[in-house]
C-alpha cells in the first residue's frame, strides 16, 4: 500500500497523526499534515486506513500497489 496526500486539500485537523503518528505528522508552521512513511509496514495497514477515513477533508489516499 501506498499513502498519498493532497496537501493543498489539508484542513490541518490533525485526526491522522492521531491516528497513525508513525506515518503522519504536522507542520510547525500552518499544521497541514505531512506523510513520513508513504508506504508503511502491514502491521500499520489497520491504522492507515482508519486515518484516512477519519480525515474530514478526504486528503488521504490509500493506493495498493
Amino acid at each position: 500500500m501506498e499513502v498519498e496526500l493532497d496537501e493543498p486539500r489539508c484542513v490541518a485537523a490533525g485526526q491522522c497523526v492521531l491516528a497513525a503518528p508513525e506515518v503522519f505528522d504536522q507542520r510547525d508552521e500552518d499544521g497541514v499534515a505531512v506523510v513520513l512513511d508513504d508506504r508503511p509496514a502491514p502491521s500499520l495497514v489497520d491504522s492507515v486506513k482508519e486515518a484516512a477515513a477519519l480525515c474530514p477533508a478526504a486528503a488521504i489516499r490509500l493506493v495498493e500497489r
